[in-house]
């Protein structure tokens, strides 16, 4: 990825990016999630209660942290969002791929609790517009953002 820009939609300000462990397990387990999708910023903005902000960052690569890329929607993909969905930690400082939004994420469900089958639920995804998120697990990970500004939307 080099250097890019890169969103986090959110109702604050957030100068200081954090890692916030909640109760609820993620596409790519615990961390700051960021997209190189201004839009799709946008639309997660317009999802929290109060104001809704656009923070702007510039990522940086750092060939020291542990990367894991996934470019499109694949088996191993899968299986890594439906391992971080039950809690099963990694090792990685950063994960970046397409995110399982909340249509993608019904379809997840129905193939973890056996009610499709994988080719079913690769036909249903198929046809899905492109996402992108990466997220920052770690401290080390967010020594690569460096905080460029915020937008209201």
């Amino acid at each position: 990825m080099g250097e890019n820009l890169i969103y986090h939609g959110s109702n604050v300000v957030v100068e200081k990016p954090r890692i916030i462990i909640n109760g609820h397990y993620k596409d790519f387990g615990y961390g700051f999630y960021c997209t190189n999708m201004e839009r799709q910023a946008k639309r997660w903005a317009l999802t929290k209660r109060g104001e809704s902000i656009v923070n702007i960052y510039r990522y940086v690569a750092d060939d020291a942290v542990n990367l894991c890329r996934f470019e499109q929607m694949t088996e191993e993909w899968l299986q890594f969002v439906v391992d971080c969905r039950r809690g099963v930690e990694h090792s990685y400082d950063i994960v970046e791929g397409p995110m399982a939004d909340d249509q993608i994420w019904d379809y997840v469900e129905d193939f973890m609790g056996g009610n499709i089958s994988k080719a079913a639920f690769w036909e249903l995804v198929k046809f899905k517009y492109p996402t992108h998120q990466i997220v920052f697990c770690t401290e080390s990970a967010l020594k690569t953002l460096c905080y460029e500004g915020s937008e209201k939307v």
